[in-house]
């Protein structure tokens, strides 16, 4: 399977440390973001990785290189201008392939990737376009994106809402008909899901929108506490 990292935002509420670095090479507890993606990614078999560049993106090829230090094959997809979400991985389709891809946030960080086995085998035999993982409701989202039905599949309903992680498995039949360019990923999940076509599931780890300053600093400190409770 295929991924890609979506990185290619400018990253405002995390100012000044992104006025001289993308948003994914923010660095927590040593280390920048987008380097606890890709060792998850490997960790779970994924060999290819496309990652998005746009504000500042030169500097991600310069410290991530050609992603062999991970076992991974890292292509860059160069965005002249920040092409959104569905934009993005509309350009990026060429390196991703034909079968369902693993999409995740450059600015999350979540401590493990779920099981995508079930996932993944569910959108290749075409019983959904796409396949999210959803999360507890964060303080700064409290109305969350979307709800689970008994059947697993997404719905609008304002009940029990979830927020969607940044996190999921895509077919990309789901971007073939895009127009080329700026492009949102909201309004094609919501026409999916109004069309049944969407399946998910609640992720319970821990997981962090790193956001702003305030959060990328509550990030830190709990990385720091863990890593100085782990044996020697």
């Amino acid at each position: 399977m295929k991924a890609m990292i979506l990185a290619a935002g400018r990253g405002e509420r995390l100012r000044p440390l992104t006025d001289s670095l993308p948003k994914p090479l923010v660095s927590v507890a040593g280390k920048p973001l987008i380097e606890y993606h890709l060792e998850k990614l490997a960790l779970i078999g994924v060999t290819e990785v496309v990652i998005n560049q746009a504000w500042l993106g030169y500097k991600l090829p310069e410290m991530l290189g050609d992603g062999s230090r991970w076992g991974l094959q890292i292509n860059y997809s160069e965005e002249t201008t920040a092409l959104e979400t569905a934009g993005g991985i509309k350009q990026a389709l060429p390196w991703l392939g034909d079968e369902p891809f693993l999409v995740i946030n450059g600015d999350i960080f979540i401590d493990h990737l779920p099981d995508v086995t079930l996932a993944y085998q569910r959108v290749y035999q075409g019983e959904a376009q796409a396949y999210l993982w959803l999360v507890d409701n964060p303080e700064h989202h409290q109305q969350g994106d979307f709800a689970i039905d008994a059947q697993g599949k997404l719905t609008l309903s304002d009940e029990q809402r979830l927020t969607f992680a940044g996190l999921g498995i895509y077919h990309p039949q789901l971007f073939s008909q895009l127009p080329e360019g700026k492009q949102a990923l909201g309004p094609l999940l919501k026409e999916s899901i109004g069309q049944q076509q969407i399946q998910g599931e609640h992720f319970d780890a821990y997981w962090c929108d790193v956001g702003t300053l305030e959060r990328l600093d509550k990030l830190q400190r709990r990385l720091v506490d863990i890593e100085t409770l782990l044996p020697l």
